[in-house]
């Protein structure tokens, strides 16, 4: 599905005004030339609408956008980054831009990153956008994974939220034996397995050993990874998780939290509305950051963000920049990520967001206190390969914990093929 918009939508005034300051004064003229994979409704008209703005701006310019469907959008952009590439392109970050960073098709943009107002307010997600100390893109939204919990049921129990890995068994044993799981969750179609590794790997061991593992530096038998399974295998023979996962989707495993049989639940903030949905009120809901683990470890987050590039090869690069300026402005960043368009998180810590309690409490957690780091979460940041296999992997030590050493020898053999 393509289209091309010519037409400019109408400014948001007090927006306009503030990201005009945010983006400079100075005309831009020529072509530029936008390629977005958000052909869903929302995103498309969001980034449509947002295009508009920056099309007032800047009256002189010609912008041509082009929206393909994500899932064509990601077997065609290697095809259009290398003939006839647009000025900006749509993408993901970290180990998913890779491939097209050492292609030498993505711009790198450090010198945008080295401005006070994009370094100051977008801190927090340097890293995702870092590859060989170089920053190759900006993002534009992201949302937060943590446990949402019922924090009914820790009130009747006298729990609190837990701020380290003692704490978290400690409610979790209180919970089994007052007849209540500790977490629920469905692993039928495994990438919520891959959430748990994630965490537990980023807690014990921190960002850079998590990224050096996804980039295939790391082998699947290192005692290091080891401990990160020693870990999650604690939770695993306590009884923490639902009987028979296996068997359900990440849906499916809603009713035991919502039915008061499992406490918590550690998932991404899309498993708000169905909760709400089912009955639960705020009141009853809950989240915390998933606690520290090992002391000194700096907190990083699984926070999948969508980004804009410039292609290596783009024409109009002086409005590519400028254009990326203006799509991380806090004033941008308010409009597009509010309710009524992408309804996620900002990621300039001076936007606005909504009046949701859980959109603020991940924006805080993003914004200060992630200063680890932020992933993608695992099947972003892995190749496909490793992460589909590892993942397999991560259910049957879930259902199996005693096949460790054969699965561990299994994901080392894949490693090896994948990262050769």
């Amino acid at each position: 599905m393509r289209s091309t918009l010519k037409a400019s939508a109408l400014a948001l005034t007090a927006a306009l005004a503030a990201s005009s300051a945010f983006a400079g004064s100075h005309s831009l003229s020529g072509d530029l030339k936008i390629f977005l994979d958000t052909s869903n409704p929302a995103p498309r008209a969001t980034m449509e609408a947002m295009i508009g703005r920056f099309q007032d701006m800047h009256p002189d310019l010609n912008i041509e956008t082009t929206v393909i469907d994500r899932e064509a959008y990601k077997t065609q952009i290697r095809n259009f980054l290398t003939a006839d590439a647009p000025d900006v392109a749509t993408w993901y970050a970290a180990n998913r831009m890779r491939p097209y960073v050492e292609a030498g098709l993505f711009e790198d943009v450090s010198d945008l990153w080295a401005e006070p107002a994009i370094a100051a307010n977008l801190a927090s997600t340097k890293g995702a956008m870092t590859i060989d100390g170089k920053q190759w893109g900006v993002p534009y939204t992201y949302y937060q994974w943590g446990i949402y919990y019922r924090k009914d049921l820790y009130d009747q129990f006298g729990l609190s939220e837990p701020t380290n890995w003692d704490e978290m068994k400690s409610n979790c044993q209180k919970l089994l034996d007052n007849g209540v799981k500790c977490y629920t969750i469905g692993t039928k179609f495994l990438w919520t397995a891959g959430g748990w590794f994630d965490y537990l790997n980023l807690r014990t061991h921190g960002y850079d050993f998590h990224m050096e593992m996804a980039a295939g530096d790391v082998a699947w038998t290192d005692d290091r990874v080891r401990q990160t399974f020693a870990n999650w295998r604690e939770l695993i023979d306590m009884g923490a998780y639902v009987d028979n996962h296996q068997n359900y989707s990440w849906q499916e495993a809603l009713p035991f939290m919502v039915n008061g049989d499992a406490a918590a639940y550690l998932m991404g903030n899309f498993a708000v509305a169905p909760l709400r949905e089912a009955g639960l009120t705020d009141d009853q809901l809950d989240f915390y950051q998933f606690p520290a683990i090992t002391e000194g470890v700096a907190m990083a987050e699984d926070a999948p963000t969508d980004t804009f590039h410039i292609p290596a090869n783009a024409n109009n690069k002086e409005a590519a920049r400028e254009f990326l300026r203006f799509v991380v402005s806090a004033e941008e960043q308010t409009v597009i990520n509010n309710g009524q368009n992408l309804g996620q998180l900002p990621v300039n810590a001076s936007a606005s967001i909504d009046d949701d309690k859980f959109l603020e409490q991940g924006f805080a957690m993003l914004s200060s206190n992630s200063p680890g780091g932020v992933a993608q979460f695992f099947d972003r940041d892995y190749p496909a390969e490793m992460a589909a296999e590892a993942m397999q992997g991560f259910q049957e030590f879930m259902v199996f914990p005693d096949n460790l050493d054969d699965i561990l020898a299994r994901l080392e053999q894949v490693r090896q093929r994948v990262y050769k």
